[in-house]
């Protein structure tokens, strides 16, 4: 019988060794977990994190598995759950551009909690976390932008990228690999209907894709069934979640191209699809010289995701929201020239802000939109008040594989994040640091704070 695309993803994921991923990929998949460690401590305080960690004190008996913000030992279930939900919160998790997909902060919660249960090796984890990755993207890229325009992909594809490491770590057969898939894709949830709200479900969506991922490959270890076609069949995620599926995006040179390192570091704190503008605005800025108040109006030139997602919200009133303001981020950029946690936190509601926010506007933009996701180009046209009509344009933001953060750059943002959150000290994070640098070289994997 002919293997069909759910089934040759699933043999892959079960069969992936170290010896097989490119030393280079083995580097980016240890820059990508230092990345999302640093995320996942900025969550600490965060009012639905922490929310959710209370749920997991309450539900979750003690076991071997840590939770970065607390250093609460528990099950690995639970301590998935939380960091899942924290690492999401900064919005500066990575994010694969042509999947639309935040794989660190579905892959990694699993990967570390289930690594430190069992006492696995750093190598163990790292082989998980590029299965995890390499599924978790290609099942975005088969989903298509009509999925995107109504569901979360890092809820929805993460479920199943969360299956497939954690699946890795437990040495799931390719059958009890693709049984996973199937109880991983049928809990696949996700919309975007809570930013019109200012809701806390983006945090629910990475804890429950990490959970029910993880919840998926433990009852596949135990001979559980799942359904054998959850991607492609007639019933299946595609056909209820999308208008534009591509079955061929799923296998697409599985084992030669290595879609973990197309992954993009976040540099800004904010929503993805306001990075390009930022960027674009910021070389406008800084190359004219200018301050928010000789700039009369910017014109953001977009893909109709960045619509989509950004276009309902017109008035933010949280800081989360702000991060999915195009108008309060642009205002940011121009008045301090970044975009971190501390502008968010102290600036997105003060006056200047506020009005540089209803000067900004979003236009499809035909170039962008072709060229998306593949490539997210970032245009703007600065109007200012003396007359003079200037145009931005950036072809790879900061953080794109090709204008990538170096390590030390990457140490900086981390220590920024732990900082914020108050959830490490520097001398704590140095040791992080070189610990994940030698994830290779680490028989087992321990806590990384006593």
């Amino acid at each position: 019988m002919t293997s069909h695309s759910s089934e040759t993803l699933a043999a892959f994921a079960a069969t992936l060794r170290f010896e097989d991923i490119p030393e280079a990929v083995v580097r980016r998949a240890e820059d990508l977990f230092l990345d999302w460690f640093g995320s996942a401590l900025a969550g600490k305080g965060a009012r639905p994190v922490e929310a959710i960690e209370r749920f997991a004190t309450t539900m979750g008996p003690g076991g071997d598995a840590e939770v970065l913000i607390s250093r609460r030992k528990t099950t690995p279930l639970f301590a998935a759950m939380v960091n899942a939900a924290s690492s999401h919160f900064a919005e500066q998790d990575d994010v694969h551009n042509g999947s639309v997909f935040h794989p660190a902060a579905v892959v990694f919660p699993p990967v570390l909690a289930v690594a430190q249960a069992l006492g696995s090796s750093g190598r163990d984890l790292l082989v998980a976390a590029v299965a995890g990755y390499e599924v978790g993207i290609r099942v975005g890229e088969f989903l298509g932008r009509s999925h995107y325009r109504i569901f979360h992909t890092t809820g929805t594809a993460g479920t199943v990228a969360a299956a497939a490491a954690t699946g890795r770590l437990l040495n799931l057969s390719p059958e009890q690999m693709l049984h996973a898939f199937g109880s991983a894709g049928t809990q696949a949830a996700g919309l975007w209907e809570f930013l019109r709200d200012a809701a806390d479900s983006k945090q629910l969506h990475t804890a429950h894709a990490a959970a029910a991922g993880l919840t998926a490959a433990y009852l596949a270890k135990d001979g559980f069934t799942g359904a054998r076609h959850i991607l492609e069949g007639p019933q299946g995620l595609a056909a209820g979640m999308s208008k534009d599926a591509d079955p061929a995006r799923l296998t697409d040179r599985l084992g030669e191209r290595w879609a973990l390192a197309e992954t993009s570091f976040k540099f800004h704190s904010s929503c993805r699809h306001t990075h390009p503008a930022a960027d674009a605005l910021l070389q406008v800025v800084q190359e004219h010289k200018l301050r928010p108040e000789q700039i009369a109006r910017v014109t953001a030139h977009v893909h109709q995701g960045a619509i989509d997602v950004l276009g309902p919200v017109v008035d933010p009133q949280t800081v989360h929201q702000a991060k999915f303001s195009m108008g309060t981020v642009l205002g940011l950029i121009a008045e301090f020239e970044q975009a971190g946690m501390k502008e968010f936190e102290h600036a997105f509601r003060q006056p200047p802000i506020v009005a540089f926010r209803d000067k900004v506007s979003m236009q499809l933009d035909s170039e962008v939109d072709t060229a998306y996701p593949v490539r997210w180009i970032g245009k703007v046209t600065v109007e200012t008040n003396d007359g003079r009509t200037l145009s931005g344009r950036v072809d790879e933001p900061k953080g794109d594989p090709g204008n990538t953060l170096s390590r030390e750059e990457l140490e900086q943002k981390a220590l920024r994040l732990a900082d914020f959150g108050g959830a490490a000290s520097e001398a704590e994070m140095r040791g992080a640091f070189s610990r994940i640098w030698n994830l290779a070289r680490t028989e087992r994997v321990g806590r990384f704070f006593d």
